[in-house]
């Protein structure tokens, strides 16, 4: 281990120091406080031995700035000083100090104490482990729980979740938030003459564009269900969505993926809805999603690969629909 030996009595610190370096430890020496505290700061010890009676600042002082400046960790701090000053030990040991040792050290009884420290450290050490495994083992879970298993999209749940927060920020921002809706064309058909697992293929892949759609940090693509895909694309005004969707439509034209059985096309193809607003107070969820899915199927019953979009804020109105 690295020990940090505080006393400002130079005759003490050697003969702890040299003890220490003959148990094989590293040793850093300080004769003060401030001194102190700097060589922890610079040298992080796995353990402190600090006199606790020391001019300007004490034993004390030197433990509390030691704990704010470890951020979370903890460093053994074991004071050293006589049995006349038990009350200032016990004071020290109520403060976070844990443990002591009485002047002038015994070598034994000092060497079974930094035994002792180096397997508390060790255990520490290995608790430090175990919770960043946990850590990491939480958030693949989470992961698990808001992703899909076969594209590696948003799932429903993380979707719902994602499109709430879009919601939340959007409004607070007050900036435009786009929702499309997409769905692959004829996509039964393409099960029944290729069978599901090139169904499941044609869906990874159909997932991968997606995703390569959802350019920016914020944007989100998710596999909603079945054949069904969405974008939540936050900070995207109506011609910017427009503009997006038209690129959507070449990326699949460009893909080509083969879907021999298609009456659209001889290549996988999507109809999609969208809508734009600027969430207000009464903006939910399930409103936009009701807009969305109405000009998606909007999009079905006109023809098949493309999108709609109702202008305005009225989804029920035929009246001002955008095709692309």
């Amino acid at each position: 281990m690295t020990v940090l030996v505080v006393d400002d009595d130079a005759a003490v610190r050697g003969h702890v120091s040299s003890l220490i370096d003959s148990f094989g430890h590293r040793v850093i020496e300080a004769a003060d406080a401030e001194w102190a505290l700097s060589m922890f700061k610079k040298y992080r010890p796995d353990v402190v031995l600090s006199d606790i009676d020391m001019p300007e600042h004490d034993g004390l002082w030197l433990m509390r700035q030691v704990r704010e400046a470890e951020a979370g960790h903890w460093t053994p701090v074991v004071f050293l000083s006589s049995l006349s000053r038990a009350e200032q030990l016990a004071e020290g040991i109520d403060a976070g100090a844990d443990d002591y040792l009485t002047k002038p050290v015994h070598p034994r009884v000092l060497e079974a104490k930094l035994r002792a420290l180096r397997r508390m450290r060790a255990m520490q050490q290995r608790l430090v482990e175990l919770s960043k495994q946990l850590e990491q083992t939480n958030e693949r879970l989470q992961r698990e729980v808001a992703h899909d298993g076969l594209t590696g999209l948003l799932n429903r749940r993380g979707f719902d979740q994602a499109l709430q927060n879009a919601i939340a920020e959007a409004r607070r921002r007050q900036v435009p938030l786009t929702l499309v809706l997409c769905d692959i064309d004829h996509f039964k058909t393409y099960n029944d003459h290729l069978g599901h697992a090139a169904g499941d293929r044609c869906l990874q892949h159909v997932g991968m564009l997606m995703q390569g759609l959802a350019r920016r940090p914020a944007d989100r693509a998710a596999r909603y269900g079945g054949e069904e895909f969405a974008l939540i694309l936050p900070d995207t005004s109506r011609s910017g969505a427009a503009t997006l969707v038209k690129a959507m439509r070449r990326v699949f034209q460009g893909a080509a993926l083969s879907h021999p059985a298609s009456p659209t096309a001889g290549h996988v193809t999507l109809s999609g809805g969208f809508v734009t607003c600027v969430p207000d107070a009464n903006t939910t969820a399930e409103a936009l999603l009701l807009r969305a899915d109405e000009a998606l199927y909007m999009a079905k019953r006109n023809g098949r690969d493309r999108y709609f979009s109702f202008e305005g804020e009225d989804s029920r109105s035929q009246t001002g629909v955008t095709v692309f």
